[in-house]
């Protein structure tokens, strides 16, 4: 054999190779095969049990299936009960709540009004009127206050 026949006979069979790795097993599974799946982990066994024991592949296959096929009741869900006077409390205060936030949005409002209103005042008399602010301002006066010699 010369150099190009080797050549081209190694690439062909490489070429083989690699067409016959990248080609993937894709697995469907039958109705039936899933509901017994879902019926085995509903009476008690683990995912990853039920997934050693039949082979499957994907983490979350199963978990798919028991919200397909079977009862919500095992996947992860809160439920809440409670009586008719429990749940108009609650709405009470929610009721109470979305006041109180107004009411809180409306003091607020209405400082940064007050605040700016300083502002403006400070600029316009050229004074600082929080630190004047409830003082009285000195007078001289003539008369000596009673009790003073």
């Amino acid at each position: 054999m010369s150099c190009p026949e080797m050549s081209g006979q190694f690439f062909n069979n490489n070429l083989t190779q690699t067409m016959t790795t990248r080609s993937k097993v894709l697995i469907r599974y039958s109705i039936s095969f899933k509901q017994k799946v879902v019926r085995e982990v509903e009476k008690g066994a683990s995912f990853v049990e039920v997934r050693r024991r039949y082979d499957i592949k994907g983490g979350g296959t199963i978990q798919k299936w028991v919200k397909q096929f079977g009862k919500n009741h095992l996947l992860t869900q809160i439920v809440r009960i409670e009586m008719k006077g429990e749940k108009d409390r609650v709405k009470e205060l929610e009721e109470e709540v979305k006041r109180l936030k107004i009411a809180l949005a409306d003091a607020t409002m209405a400082k940064d009004l007050l605040g700016t209103l300083v502002e403006v005042a400070n600029r316009h008399y050229k004074t600082d009127l929080k630190k004047n602010f409830g003082h009285k301002p000195f007078r001289k006066t003539d008369k000596p206050e009673k009790g003073t010699p």
